[in-house]
């Protein structure tokens, strides 16, 4: 299993998925929301691969057997999670992942796609994203499913991509996971590799841009990867002739900040409680961090003990991360400018 976060994680891993797919790997794709379940999420996909695994004749029998374990597992646990949709292609076999707990039935169901899987000489590589939205239970009954998968070299493995924090709670949710899986973190882009990000779509256009322009962009995006997607566009839409200048970049910036206040920044701002945008307006206030918990307190004038729930809040909802014990920081870049434009001046800490 390997753990991403970071930004660009959900490219990287439809990528990742492209490649499997090509080797003729069997592979589920979900995003985990807030809102849904695991269990809810996993079941419909996996069915489709089994079904897929069926045609296989060699593993034909092993997949239905999957298909049944599925079947269990869907209508012994669809009482606890009521989002659980899917179809039932098979009987239910008594006993196979039907108990009615997820930390035993998913590891019975891993077990059966594993042994499908292998029979039909091939593996079952699971793809979530968002995965610091799965609850810790849940989490906790992945890992230990997929444990067993490995314990008993069954062909199943997961690829999750999430926020910084990911390692921290798949940690919580089994010590050992931080032995089990890899976790890479993708940060933002060399200046080498933001420079290149903008200057070779545009030369296969036959376009140039001159270094200061180019400069401007690297730097106001930070090589946060999406940024450099819509200041590339905002200086395409700007520029009437090439190369694209510093005066263009500086026009499209503009545009730029406005496009991601209405809609990158926005809808994180709108999940947030008054509560927890002081807090992050606190933050912004000392500049982009990380900062220490502490130092958030004194702005706010509360006690670090008092802000401990809004900050796990905030986390929980991805909005922010701790780096290092104590010390909390934005999971976006130029947030804490965000935050300053629309909750401007001193009225926000009375």
């Amino acid at each position: 299993m390997v753990g991403l976060r970071g930004v660009g994680k959900t490219v990287l891993l439809d990528r990742m998925r492209d490649d499997a797919e090509a080797t003729g790997i069997q592979t589920v794709r979900i995003e985990a929301p807030e809102t849904r379940s695991l269990p809810a999420l996993l079941a419909p996909q996996l069915r489709q691969a089994l079904l897929r695994l069926s045609r296989n004749a060699q593993a034909k029998a092993l997949a239905v057997r999957a298909l049944r374990a599925l079947a269990g597992f869907a209508s012994a646990l669809k009482v606890k999670y009521e989002d659980i949709e899917v179809g039932l292609d098979f009987e239910p076999e008594p006993g196979l992942a039907d108990n009615g707990d997820l930390e035993h039935d998913l590891q019975a169901l891993t077990e059966a796609v594993g042994a499908a899987a292998k029979q039909a000489g091939t593996a079952l590589a699971l793809f979530v994203d968002e995965l610091q939205y799965v609850e810790e239970d849940q989490l906790a009954a992945l890992i230990t499913a997929l444990h067993r998968a490995a314990q008993r070299r069954l062909p199943v493995v997961l690829v999750g991509a999430g926020l910084p924090q990911l390692r921290g709670q798949m940690g919580r949710a089994k010590s050992y996971a931080e032995r089990l899986f890899d976790f890479p973190e993708i940060g933002p882009l060399s200046v080498a590799d933001a420079r290149n990000a903008i200057v070779k779509p545009l030369e296969e256009q036959g376009v140039q841009i001159d270094d200061d322009a180019l400069r401007s962009i690297v730097d106001q995006t930070r090589g946060y990867p999406y940024f450099l997607q819509e200041w590339g566009s905002h200086a395409w839409d700007t520029a009437t002739t090439s190369p694209i200048t510093g005066a263009d970049v500086e026009s499209a910036s503009i545009s730029a900040v406005a496009a991601l206040d209405e809609s990158f920044f926005r809808v994180r701002f709108d999940r947030l409680t008054p509560l927890e945008k002081r807090y992050l307006r606190a933050m912004a206030e000392l500049g982009p961090g990380p900062h220490r918990s502490g130092d958030i307190a004194e702005k706010l004038r509360r006690k670090v003990t008092s802000l401990g729930p809004t900050r796990n809040q905030l986390i929980s909802k991805g909005m922010v991360w701790s780096p290092n014990h104590g010390d909390t920081a934005f999971t976006v870049p130029l947030f804490d400018e965000f935050m300053r434009r629309i909750m401007p001046g001193d009225d926000w800490n009375e």
